[in-house]
């Protein structure tokens, strides 16, 4: 067998020393290399902006959830908190959307979306995520920090004068974005694995992705360490602390993890289905229906704080809190409880990815948790093996991103002894998903459902 010439091997599509020569022309570019300095010098404010956007959203929660009622004279929320606070959240949302521009940011149900909104769009996608998440919203923050992070890069690079081209456009919000994220997940590398998989690009493309994202998230998590470390503020990010000791692998966690994957990327997905529904919904009275959905994901917080006397806070919020305390304290949580959490935060997770704003990540892993946690009594099943396949398959079904879901639930445990399940959950999850009939399509942005290719349902 002969080997082919180097010329031969150079003039084939995607060979190795072709891809080489690419990246090597690529790094040696000026105009990257001038791209990559100023995606490190644009981390820093957008690490400052992205820091007291959380604290305010996190400050802003406590003021309605936790400080407003105790000074009305209860410990925790009555039943009825939810209704009017997701009911003006669900006026609020519906205005920005038909008045202002950018319509309020990504609509959840479209899966998280790579590009950063132009500057115009900002005030909305503001206005919108504090109308949200504070208010009770079954939604994470990491979509509109994405648009926040990406749309300021974009914004510093025009005043800047820096030249417009599709690279830089996609370099630079990728990093700004990157720069963001890197705060709620409190870990560079999370945020700049997920803008890539996100991104969905590969051999050059990917490093010259990687690199801005990968850099300005470095920068961003040192601003965001000394600047909450000087201030005393926090910004909530995530990770967990089991209550339980961490056990070795057996053949039954390995079993029940994939059997669980299966189920649980099943139900996530068809909640996915339940939030593009919704979407289609909302657009033909914008601000009536918002408001309709808003209140009913109200409703299911109420029902749930009626039926388990627990506080409604358990559905209507991210789950980023709640997450934490499940793993702290998985048996404080009786299997009825769990039952009624899994159903009511379902169905509010549902009615708000079609309607309001923010992110899917943090009530899946909420979802899948609260799954692993009451599952976790099946024969050869432990606690803590449960919570991580649950947490991997949820995030998985409903980011359709199993690296990222990977990574993320694996840093949140804080120990690779969980490794194995995590994999296997996360890949069999996201495989049962993509298996399953995708649902309706839904636009990113604004556009009726009906113009988007299948192929974007696909993708959410």
């Amino acid at each position: 067998m002969t080997e082919p010439s180097p010329r031969s091997a150079r003039s084939g599509g995607g060979t190795q020393p072709e891809e080489a020569d690419r990246l090597r022309a690529m790094l040696r570019s000026p105009g990257y290399l001038k791209t990559l300095v100023f995606c490190a010098l644009i981390g820093i404010p957008v690490s400052f902006a992205a820091f007291w956007f959380l604290v305010a959203l996190r400050e802003l929660e406590r003021l309605m959830w936790a400080d407003l009622p105790q000074a009305l004279g209860w410990d925790t929320p009555p039943w009825w908190w939810p209704l009017p606070l997701l009911l003006v959240a669900g006026i609020v949302v519906g205005l920005v959307v038909t008045h202002l521009p950018g319509a309020g940011g990504h609509i959840p149900a479209a899966g998280l979306q790579p590009g950063g909104a132009t500057a115009r769009a900002l005030p909305g996608v503001i206005l919108a995520a504090v109308a949200s998440l504070p208010l009770g919203a079954t939604l994470g923050p990491e979509a509109p920090l994405i648009a926040l992070g990406g749309g300021l890069a974009l914004l510093f690079r025009d005043l800047a004068r820096r030249p417009v081209t599709p690279t830089t456009t996609a370099l630079l919000g990728a990093a700004g974005a990157a720069s963001a994220l890197a705060a709620i997940f409190g870990n560079p590398l999370v945020a700049a694995v997920l803008l890539m998989e996100v991104a969905g690009v590969g051999g050059p493309q990917l490093f010259a992705v990687m690199l801005p994202a990968l850099l300005s998230s470095g920068v961003g998590s040192l601003v965001f360490t000394g600047f909450g470390n000087w201030t005393g503020l926090s910004t909530g990010g995530l990770s967990l602390k089991p209550g339980a000791p961490i056990p070795h692998l057996d053949s039954g966690d390995v079993v029940w993890s994939v059997l669980m994957a299966v189920a649980i990327g099943a139900a996530v997905h068809l909640v996915q289905v339940g939030g593009r529904r919704v979407a289609a919904f909302v657009p033909t009275r914008t601000v009536v229906h918002t408001a309709v959905c808003a209140l009913a994901a109200g409703a299911c917080a109420a029902v749930y704080t009626l039926v388990t006397d627990r506080s409604p806070a358990d559905v209507a919020s991210s789950g980023q809190a709640t997450l934490t305390k499940l793993a702290a304290d998985p048996h404080a949580w009786g299997v009825g409880a769990l039952i009624a959490v899994l159903l009511c935060k379902g169905a509010a997770y549902a009615l708000c990815l079609g309607s309001l704003r923010g992110g899917p990540i943090f009530p899946s892993l909420f979802l899948g948790g609260a799954a692993g946690v009451l599952l976790a009594p099946l024969p050869g099943l432990g606690v803590v093996p449960g919570l991580a396949a649950g947490m991997a398959a949820a995030a998985a079904s409903a980011l359709r991103l199993p690296v990222s879901s990977v990574v993320l639930v694996v840093l949140m445990l804080g120990s690779g002894a969980m490794t194995p399940v995590v994999i296997l959950a996360a890949v069999v999850a996201f495989v049962t998903a993509e298996l399953l009939p995708p649902g309706r399509a839904v636009s990113p942005v604004g556009k009726p459902a009906e113009s988007v290719p299948a192929v974007a349902a696909d993708r959410a």
